[in-house]
């Protein structure tokens, strides 16, 4: 909700705001608060212990002259440097800072500058995705440990309507990442194929959209070849998941954005099995299709003017007695040969399908995303998605997305040359560089074989589709990554008409 009372009535738990370096409690809302505390602020900022450096948190208890029983000021940094990015982290590290001290109720307080609908969802996003905990199957976990209540302040009556505005999408959007991150962190024995399947068909009916789930007597109808290469090695039948959102009013003649995302519910490696080190993570290797999943689950509420059709491909990848050999040959349903020379490189197997199916359901643009190599870990780290794309305007918007929706993405290159590292001398390409280095363009330009001259973008999440250690903003597991980008581009791509106004 969003609360535009006077800032000293505010009743709540914890009434939070915060505080740029260099900076004396002496203007506006802060000189406000100050005055409301009787100087307590400057006595802090005096001593040196409310600085402003970036997520410095100062907390004082039943401060006088506020309705609030807390009041927390966080560090902001340097002032002019502080974006929707940096004030969403802002946000969720306020809400896992307070929830661990059982705080129910939490007010954030804007600053004067930062009024916007623009700061509303960034701080919404940051305090819904920051409330989330994956402990559902803890038996001793501590009942009610989380936020109850949130609300935005700093906006007066004029102003509501922007907030209100950012408000709604920013709880759509960051619940729909929090979908995503559910399924993530899902064990592979709870989730697999088919249990994803109807998990997607479930969301997509709720939300009014249409669902077709292809089982594997289709899969083979359509002579899908590179999944049911990486499928036979497993008891468990793969699933092709297709959700499309169609605007009511849609010209048959507009572009349409297709989403592809690589969804293994299990990798062990196939015979090119994976070392026992960290293996129980696999479970993540389909964090690109949940990611899809979940932007569907968004846009179901935004409604954005272009048809979206996703796709995800899924099946787990196990070296049973039946499984896919290295040196065998596959054909994918585009009728590319295929030589595997790794079966642990599976997910560009899957997603080669699952691109030619989109291609065939009428998507003029494509995007995947995919936990797809270690290469691109070696080259960004945790850090950054690698981004590879064909068509420099539509990659261009999708770079633009990320920077407003604040996940970092760094383009790397997908140019001709590195055709020659998948050469096969005895099928039309092979699954794995056949040269050292370069692997994550090696597999970028593996799956950009079947995409023909469709406009496309492919996203390598595997360094940041997964989180190690618990952040001050977030929680560890999976992060549902890719989501609010690929929002923010569907929005834009709808209002447009066009991938590249």
């Amino acid at each position: 909700m969003v609360d535009t009372r006077a800032v000293a009535t505010i009743e709540t738990d914890a009434l939070v705001t915060y505080a740029f370096e260099q900076e004396k409690p002496v203007d506006g809302i802060l000189l406000q608060l100050d005055e409301a505390v009787g100087g307590a602020l400057g006595k802090l900022a005096a001593s040196g212990e409310l600085t402003g450096k970036m997520l410095e948190s100062t907390l004082v208890y039943y401060p006088a002259g506020l309705a609030a029983q807390r009041l927390l000021v966080l560090g902001a940094g340097k002032k002019g440097k502080c974006g929707t990015a940096e004030l969403r982290r802002l946000a969720g590290a306020a809400v896992r800072s307070l929830k661990s001290r059982g705080v129910k109720r939490v007010t954030f307080l804007v600053r004067e500058n930062d009024r916007t609908a623009a700061v509303a969802q960034a701080v919404v996003e940051g305090m819904i995705l920051a409330n989330f905990d994956y402990d559902k199957y803890k038996t001793d976990k501590k009942p009610g440990n989380e936020i109850t209540a949130a609300a935005l302040a700093g906006w007066d009556e004029s102003s509501r309507a922007d907030a209100d505005m950012g408000l709604a999408r920013g709880r759509v959007i960051a619940e729909s990442q929090n979908f995503a991150r559910d399924l993530g962190n899902e064990p592979s024995n709870l989730l697999t194929p088919r249990m994803l399947a109807d998990k997607a068909a479930a969301m997509a009916r709720e939300g009014g959209l249409a669902v077709e789930i292809l089982d594997e007597k289709k899969i083979a109808e359509l002579k899908m070849g590179a999944l049911l290469s990486v499928a036979q090695g497993s008891a468990e039948p793969p699933r092709m998941i297709v959700i499309t959102y169609t605007p009511e009013k849609w010209n048959p003649a507009a572009p349409v954005l297709g989403l592809v995302g690589k969804a293994i519910t299990f990798d062990t490696g196939g015979i090119s099995i994976k070392p026992s080190n960290d293996m129980e993570k696999m479970k993540y290797d389909m964090c690109g299709g949940a990611a899809m999943i979940g932007v569907m689950r968004a846009i179901s509420v935004l409604k954005p003017q272009c048809k979206i059709v996703a796709v995800v491909p899924s099946t787990e990848n196990m070296p049973g007695g039946r499984a896919q050999k290295p040196g065998d040959i596959q054909t994918s349903m585009s009728g590319k040969t295929i030589e595997v020379i790794n079966t642990d490189a599976e997910g560009r197997l899957i997603l080669a399908d699952g691109i030619a199916y989109a291609r065939q359901l009428g998507c003029t643009h494509l995007i995947d995303a995919a936990t797809l190599t270690g290469a691109v870990v070696v080259a960004l780290s945790n850090v950054n998605v690698g981004v590879f794309g064909s068509d420099q305007a539509f990659t261009d918007q999708l770079l633009a997305s990320s920077k407003v929706a604040g996940e970092k993405m760094w383009p790397l290159p997908v140019d001709d040359d590195y055709r020659e590292f998948i050469k096969s001398p005895i099928a039309d390409i092979q699954n794995t560089s056949n040269t050292k280095g370069g692997g994550a363009s090696a597999a970028a330009m593996f799956i950009k074989e079947f995409t023909g001259d469709t406009p496309w973008i492919h996203l390598d999440i595997a360094g940041t589709a997964w989180q190690d250690d618990v952040k001050p903003w977030n929680a560890k597991g999976a992060t549902g990554v890719a989501v609010r980008t690929l929002v923010d581009l569907a929005m834009k791509f709808g209002a447009n008409g066009s991938s590249a106004k």
